[in-house]
């Protein structure tokens, strides 16, 4: 039993350091909007990152833990979209929310979409981490602006928030990923004015209705 007690005791592993954690991911980010998922490596991460790899294998053991933070951690970019602007006007709300740099993210956003897609079916955890970072801020932040226009009397009530709160979000999808367009302001104030616009103002049809 003395012998036991008097064992040296194990040394602890090198403890982690996750201060740089935040730049790698952004330094992930940028690599997979410009290359995708399939052409990603941890190399080019930790050369633009500017770290060893063998830091990235310390905090992620594997490409897609790496993809799966770096998506996630994008949500936490979105503090605009959590409290978006109120003029007074349903057109002020959205017009307002079309800004340099909520434009920039967005179009980011939007890459880095375009450079998961061939994981998402595949990977139903990395699937859902792109809904909650890269949709649901922006749709979220178009219903806020919407239920403000219904309370206010500018939009009937039975409108079809769901749908109109993903006109925009869809169509700049399509301009940045199939026309590989950016999404400027003119497009977007364009989208506001020709297509939310006119259809949150449309009459509803009621249900069962014929078409």
């Amino acid at each position: 039993m003395a012998q036991l007690a008097d064992a040296p005791k194990p040394r602890l592993g090198r403890k982690r350091d996750h201060s740089r954690d935040r730049e790698i991911l952004e330094a992930a980010l940028d690599v997979l909007a410009e290359t995708g998922y399939d052409g990603m490596t941890i190399d080019m991460v930790a050369a633009r990152a500017k770290a060893g790899k063998a830091t990235l294998y310390r905090r992620w053991a594997s490409k897609p833990e790496l993809v799966l933070d770096a998506v996630a951690c994008m949500k936490s970019s979105d503090a605009d979209l959590a409290a978006p602007p109120d003029t007074g006007t349903l057109r002020g709300d959205l017009v307002a929310m079309v800004k340099s740099p909520t434009l920039a993210q967005s179009e980011r956003k939007l890459k880095v979409m375009a450079g998961i897609v061939s994981m998402i079916a595949r990977d139903p955890d990395l699937a859902a981490a792109a809904q909650a970072a890269l949709v649901e801020p922006r749709a979220a932040a178009n219903r806020i602006i919407l239920e403000r226009a219904i309370d206010r009397g500018e939009i009937p009530a039975d409108v079809d928030l769901d749908t109109l709160c993903m006109i925009g979000p869809a169509m700049a999808s399509y301009r940045t990923l199939m026309l590989q367009l950016p999404i400027d302001r003119a497009f977007s104030i364009g989208v506001i004015d020709r297509v939310i616009l006119p259809a949150a103002r449309a009459c509803v049809t009621p249900r069962g209705a014929d078409a």
